[in-house]
């Protein structure tokens, strides 16, 4: 009996153990089993009121990395093709000197595309931040995410659960250094974002008056000066 009651706190142990190794791993695989069914090729991808291009790092020149080129490339592509009469694009803008939202829209505008149909969101600090932002100061009800496959089950699964109707574009035209790493991190990313959604459902760091994406994009154009408290 003795020995029985010995190993007893051991099993329990062990299962305690198995479930904090498995969680993480049902949690990753939900994501994107979740998402994977709306990520469309180009010419599957119903119509829009929005495409919404995620921004990534740019250089201390102010070029756009390998990352964000191509994501700003296909969703120029979608809009040529009609997707979405609209181009959404969101990232960090939380301090001067960096800028990752005016280097797409630069792009766009130098392809032709009217700065009345480009929207900057400067506030997209995160993917969970990105989405909510565009439900709730965007008004995007229907869209399409822009960016790579390991980033975007992650981004479409947040968009659906916050109730947007999100389909998503692989952005992968060509191969990326350092993907090993960045699918690593997407696993925590996946699990920290499953919560977010489920759990605890915060406000994103600044929200303000709409600017819903029906109406003209240059209502977004810089501001003001200091972005470290910007309010778009």
């Amino acid at each position: 009996m003795k020995g029985k009651a010995f190993r007893r706190p051991q099993k329990i142990g062990i299962l305690l153990l198995l479930i904090l190794i498995m969680t993480p791993v049902i949690l990753n695989y939900y994501v994107k089993t979740a998402a994977s069914r709306y990520i469309l090729a180009p010419e599957e991808l119903p119509a829009a009121d929005a495409i919404l291009v995620l921004g990534a790092y740019v250089l201390p020149d102010g070029s756009m990395s390998a990352m964000l080129a191509d994501r700003i490339t296909v969703g120029y592509r979608l809009y040529q093709a009609g997707k979405a009469p609209k181009i959404l694009v969101s990232g960090d803008h939380g301090q001067i000197d960096y800028d990752e939202v005016n280097a797409m829209k630069s792009y766009l505008k130098n392809q032709g595309i009217p700065a009345q149909n480009i929207f900057m969101d400067h506030a997209g600090f995160s993917t969970y931040e990105s989405m909510y932002r565009a439900r709730d100061v965007f008004k995007v009800r229907k869209v399409i995410i822009v960016t790579q496959n390991y980033h975007l089950m992650r981004a479409v699964f947040i968009a659906r659960e916050l109730g947007l109707e999100a389909y998503g574009a692989n952005a992968d035209l060509r191969t990326y250094a350092n993907t090993t790493h960045y699918e690593l991190r997407e696993i925590a990313a996946r699990n920290k974002d499953f919560f977010l959604c489920r759990v605890f459902k915060p406000q994103p760091t600044f929200l303000g008056e709409p600017i819903p994406v029906f109406g003209d994009g240059r209502a977004t154009d810089d501001l003001e000066e200091d972005h470290s408290a910007v309010k778009y």
